[in-house]
C-alpha cells in the first residue's frame, strides 16, 4: 500500500473510533459540548469549514482515482487462448487494490459527513438540554413565588378574618352595652315620670291645703269680728 492510501486508511480508522466515541454513551451531550467549546477546538472552528471542504475535496479526488483504476483494470481483455498466469495475477491484484482503495476512500468520505452531522446533533441536544434546565429553574422559581404569594394571601385573609371576628365581637359587646343603657334610660325615664306625678300630687295637695287654710282663716276672721261686734253691743 502506498503512503497516501496508508494515510487515508489511518484516517478511516480514526474516523471509526471517533464515531464509536460519539455514538456510545460514554459522555453526556453537555460534556461533549464543553469539549467542542474548548480553546483548542474554538481556535480551529474559525477555519473548520475550510478544512472540511479541503478534506472532502481530497477524499473525492482519491475516490475518483480509485474509480478510474477500477474501470481501467475491469476493461482488460482476456480473450487470449493462453494468457500468461503471472500477468493475470498482476491484473487481479491491481483490480483488488483499486477496489480496496475505492472502499477506503468511500467510507472515509461517508464517515466525514457522519461525524460532522453527529457533532451538530450533539451540540443541538446540549443546547436544548440547557434551555430545558433553564426553563425548569424558571418554572420552579415561579412556582415558589406563587406559593409564597398564596401563603401570604392566606395569612392576610386569616388575619383579616381574625380582625373581622374581633370587630364583630366588639360590635356585639357595644350593642349589648347600648341595650343595657337603653334599659337603664327607660327605667330612669319611668322614675322621672313617677317623681313628676308625685310632685304634682304633692303640689295639688299643697294647693288644696292652702285654699283650706285660707278658707279657715277667713272663717276665723269672720267669727272673731262677729264676736267683737256682740261684745260692743
Amino acid at each position: 500500500m502506498s503512503i497516501q492510501w496508508t494515510l487515508i486508511a489511518g484516517f478511516l480508522y480514526a474516523e471509526i473510533a471517533v464515531v464509536l466515541l460519539l455514538v456510545l454513551p460514554i459522555a453526556s451531550p453537555t460534556r461533549w459540548q464543553k469539549l467542542f467549546k474548548s480553546r483548542f477546538l474554538q481556535s480551529l472552528s474559525n477555519q473548520a469549514s475550510i478544512y472540511f471542504v479541503i478534506l472532502l475535496g481530497t477524499l473525492v479526488l482519491f475516490l475518483m482515482d480509485a474509480l478510474r483504476e477500477m474501470r481501467k483494470y475491469s476493461k482488460t481483455d482476456h480473450t487470449d487462448v493462453h494468457p500468461s498466469l503471472n500477468l493475470e495475477l498482476q491484473e487481479n491484484m491491481r483490480m483488488f487494490r483499486a477496489q480496496r482503495n475505492f472502499y477506503i476512500s468511500g467510507f472515509a468520505l461517508f464517515l466525514s459527513l457522519v461525524i460532522r452531522r453527529l457533532v451538530i446533533l450533539i451540540s443541538t441536544q446540549a443546547t436544548l438540554l440547557a434551555q430545558n434546565e433553564a426553563a425548569m429553574r424558571q418554572a420552579q422559581s415561579a412556582t415558589t413565588t406563587a406559593r409564597s404569594l398564596l401563603s401570604q394571601r392566606t395569612i392576610g385573609e386569616s388575619a383579616q378574618n381574625d380582625s373581622n371576628e374581633a370587630h364583630d365581637k366588639q360590635v356585639s359587646e357595644l350593642k349589648k352595652q347600648i341595650k343595657e343603657l337603653q334599659v337603664k334610660n327607660l327605667e330612669l325615664e319611668n322614675n322621672l315620670v313617677k317623681e313628676k306625678k308625685d310632685k304634682e300630687a304633692i303640689k295639688s295637695q299643697a294647693d288644696s291645703l292652702a285654699k283650706e287654710y285660707d278658707r279657715l282663716t277667713n272663717e276665723h276672721a269672720k267669727l272673731t269680728q262677729s264676736s267683737s261686734d256682740k261684745k260692743s253691743d
